[in-house]
């Protein structure tokens, strides 16, 4: 027996006409059928149906209200087919689009006894059903009323108008533009060129995902971090087609490429055209990158040393490097993580620390009883908090379950995990919960071992990565973009590679990006690349540096090997777990200092990494010593653009809109 099809119906809408218009079919000119229009979701393919109902109508019969502003929509037909002739109507008052509501119809007769198998002729021959993937343009025009005028990438079928007399061509675009992208035309701007991923590249994703009841664009507002995390590599069929589009078809503009880009990761709108500020500059000599070194663990002891006799951090710049160059011995991160994160101040003694903790400690509990107190009742009515809850039931029982802190059944660190993200929905009402958060909440927790400290410690986290989860998702859209802006200085012909695979968008990092290299590294590795990174050194934005410094090590064998999309996409999958963190530090720690020692370096690069755009520092060599933590020689220069200069152009870079055109 033959599998049943799955249909979801995405738009259906009775009254639509057909106008006959042809005296050689035999068919009188002013005959009008009546129909349904309907989109369906039919197995993962998107298709347009229309279906003629029992009677057909005479228009000489058809009583309208003085204010006609009908819709009529017609598909364009092949040179040398005739035109559908526009039926002569008054022009609409209204500025919207009207529905005609004192509109009654006369049958027409039947000559003959056999005048009902004719009408079962006719509509037989007026009913059409076409993918969404062979429409290739829609017309827009208005002439007394709208037309919708729709073109196939066949040319040599034509399809007839259909007149949306009582209204609904307005929600058919709509629901429309659910599953296809419809861009303007340069040539005539009433025409919407029409593109959509073909139904091989929307089976490939929809396999990813083993749900065939909803569309792609759907499944990646909604669950944007399982779909990208979950199996990553099987959707590389689908976004290499959606970019190359089909072999009879020329390459895609850079428009569409990046409006697909945009389906596929929602928000990620860039833009391709040439915008004030655009800077056009030649390949740039960065010189040769800097040798560095890391060093050995902070330690207990020396931690203890950088406190003064009321337990206020002392020489705290020079801190904050020994943490960058080295990491934190693991006994002392439960307190240090608490400064690098905000949620002690640095110059705060150890009795402000005390009463901060426990102001800190009855706001998180008054909180978490706002959701706790909440009776089942009120729960039922409260659809939000409802949906949070069960969003983080399914994450905690998935989320770093192999780590002995968090494994078995019953665990309760599990219990705090869950408490700890219901009560952020209380303190975040906006946000709430997204998936991947609790992922960033997990190292947190397991060195905190305390409720309430790792939540305060969670929350200052997710003040630096909460655009990551808006839903727009424009942080990491503008990371995106700034990591494309980087890579093209530093290595143009491995960028142009990339670009000429359909990969410059570097899509493949947005996993890195999301959740700050959470799924790349060890548990432990994670723990120790962010210690490093909050330390806010060696510049801004130093996770894009560490993003170069894996492509860096991984473009010979992307190049020599001659990957395409899927090969670059599927070999970047599957770094996971097989990366150095202390090699990829010591590579982004030489790529900054290489950078920074350029005189001539972009303002929109200098501005990506922090760095003053009036004076640019050459000459820089390792700074510290290279054994063991401890005080050593340090240039003023680096100490100064580590830290005032990234707070003075923090706001700068966030809004800034130049974009930077490498050429060799």
């Amino acid at each position: 027996m033959a599998e049943e099809t799955v249909q979801k119906v995405i738009y259906e809408h009775e009254g639509v006409f057909i106008h006959s218009s042809s005296d050689d079919d035999g068919i009188e000119q002013d005959l009008l059928v009546s129909g349904s229009l309907r989109i369906v979701d039919r197995d993962g393919e998107i298709i347009v149906e229309y279906r003629p109902l029992e009677d057909t109508v005479d228009p000489s019969n058809m009583l309208c209200a003085g204010k006609d502003s009908s819709s009529v929509m017609e598909w364009a037909q092949s040179p040398g087919d005739r035109s559908q002739q526009l039926l002569e109507t008054q022009q609409s008052y209204e500025t919207e689009w009207d529905m005609i509501n004192a509109v009654s119809f006369k049958k027409r007769p039947c000559s003959n006894g056999e005048g009902s198998l004719n009408h079962t002729q006719e509509r037989s021959r007026w009913a059409f059903t076409f993918s969404v993937c062979d429409l290739r343009s829609l017309t827009v025009k208005e002439e007394g009323w709208t037309f919708l005028l729709f073109k196939l990438k066949e040319s040599s079928t034509s399809l007839p108008a259909l007149h949306f007399h009582q209204g609904g061509s307005r929600e058919f675009l709509d629901s429309l533009r659910k599953f296809a992208l419809l861009s303007e035309s340069p040539e005539d701007i009433t025409c919407l060129l029409v593109s959509t991923p073909n139904k091989a590249l929307s089976q490939s994703f929809e396999n990813l995902l083993d749900d065939n009841n909803f569309g792609l664009v759907h499944k990646f507002r909604k669950d944007p971090y399982v779909t990208t995390l979950g199996s990553f590599s099987k959707v590389t069929n689908y976004i290499f087609d959606a970019f190359r589009g089909t072999e009879e078809q020329h390459q895609r503009p850079p428009e569409e490429v990046a409006d697909l880009l945009g389906e596929v990761i929602p928000g990620l709108e860039i833009n391709q055209q040439e915008e004030p500020g655009f800077e056009v500059i030649t390949r740039i000599d960065l010189g040769t990158r800097p040798q560095v070194t890391r060093r050995e663990p902070l330690s207990a002891e020396y931690w203890i040393k950088h406190q003064d006799a009321e337990g206020r951090m002392i020489r705290i710049p020079h801190l904050k490097q020994t943490i960058f160059k080295g990491g934190l011995c693991h006994a002392i991160r439960k307190e240090a993580w608490k400064f690098l994160l905000g949620y002690f101040p640095w110059n705060s003694t150890l009795e402000e620390r005390k009463a901060l903790q426990r102001n800190k400690t009855d706001e998180y509990f008054r909180m978490k009883l706002q959701w706790k107190s909440l009776s089942e009742e009120q729960e039922k009515r409260n659809s939000r908090l409802r949906d949070y809850r069960s969003l983080i039931e399914k994450d905690v029982n998935r989320t770093d379950r192999t780590n002995r802190f968090y494994e078995g059944i019953d665990n309760p660190s599990l219990v705090l995990l869950h408490d700890i993200l219901m009560t952020y929905c209380m303190y975040d009402f906006d946000l709430g919960y997204v998936q991947g958060m609790s992922d960033l909440l997990s190292p947190i927790l397991f060195v905190m071992e305390n409720e309430v400290d790792a939540f305060w410690c969670f929350v200052s986290f997710m003040d630096q990565m909460h655009q990551n989860f808006e839903e727009p998702m424009q942080g990491v859209k503008t990371q995106l973009i700034q990591l494309s802006t980087l890579l093209r200085l530093l290595d143009l012909a491995f960028w142009n590679y990339l670009e000429s695979q359909d990969s410059g968008y570097l899509y493949f990092c947005f996993r890195w990006l999301l959740i700050r290299f959470k799924r790349e590294l060890s548990f432990q590795d994670v723990l120790r690349l962010w210690e490093v990174m909050w330390t806010g050194l060696p510049c801004q934005n130093f996770h894009l540096l560490i993003c170069c410094a894996i492509l860096d090590s991984e473009k010979q064998k992307i190049m020599e090997e001659n990957y395409g999309f899927n090969e670059i996409l599927k070999h970047i999958n599957e770094l996971s777990m097989k990366l150095d963190v202390e090699e990829i530090l010591q590579k982004a720690e030489g790529i900054c200092l290489q950078v920074r020692g350029c005189k001539d370096l972009p303002a929109p690069v200098s501005n990506i990494l922090g760095f003053p755009t009036e004076v640019f520092i050459s000459d820089l060599t390792e700074s510290g010593p290279k054994s063991g933590p401890g005080p050593g020689p340090r240039p003023q220069q680096l100490q100064d653009a580590c830290s005032s200069v990234q707070e003075h152009l923090r706001e700068s870079s966030s809004h800034n809109g130049c974009k930077v055109a490498f050429i060799s």
